[in-house]
């Protein structure tokens, strides 16, 4: 995939040419992420599990299925860790069509990280609202 771009500060946030509309975009959840949820009684992913992060240049930190698949690694596998305990994801056109942007931005620890730049405001609960699990977290709601 074509290097992004980047400054001082990491990648600029883009909309990556290589990163079509059907392909899977993947939101790792930690337990951090999960909360109580009075009105159901249950459990269920928090917001903040679809916000940006406050470094950088402020992406959502996403795995690009596609590169993990071209690499021969099972995707469930590889965002499974103790930490992330489990995952959503999304389409790619389906993000896009809230406004957001989706770049590349591999690490030398993930080569098949990208993120999300979400744009509008609203994005954040539309993105919770689509979320689909990919490794499902036992008796929590995404």
């Amino acid at each position: 995939m074509q290097p992004p771009p980047s400054d001082d500060k990491g990648v600029l946030p883009h909309d990556h040419p290589g990163i079509v509309a059907d392909d899977l975009v993947i939101r790792r959840i930690s337990e951090q992420f999960i909360v109580n949820d009075p009105r159901s009684g249950g459990r269920r992913i928090s917001s903040m599990a679809y916000r940006e992060s406050s470094t950088g240049h402020g992406g959502m930190s996403v795995d690009l299925e596609r590169l993990i698949l071209e690499a021969g690694i099972d995707p469930r596998v590889f965002a499974t860790t103790p930490r992330w305990i489990g995952s959503v994801y999304f389409e790619a056109g389906q993000i896009r069509s809230l406004g957001c942007r989706i770049g590349y931005d591999p690490s030398p620890d993930n080569p098949y990280h990208g993120e999300v730049w979400l744009g509008a405001s609203k994005a954040s609960r539309s993105l919770q609202l689509a979320a689909v699990w990919s490794v499902p977290i036992p008796e929590v709601s995404p």
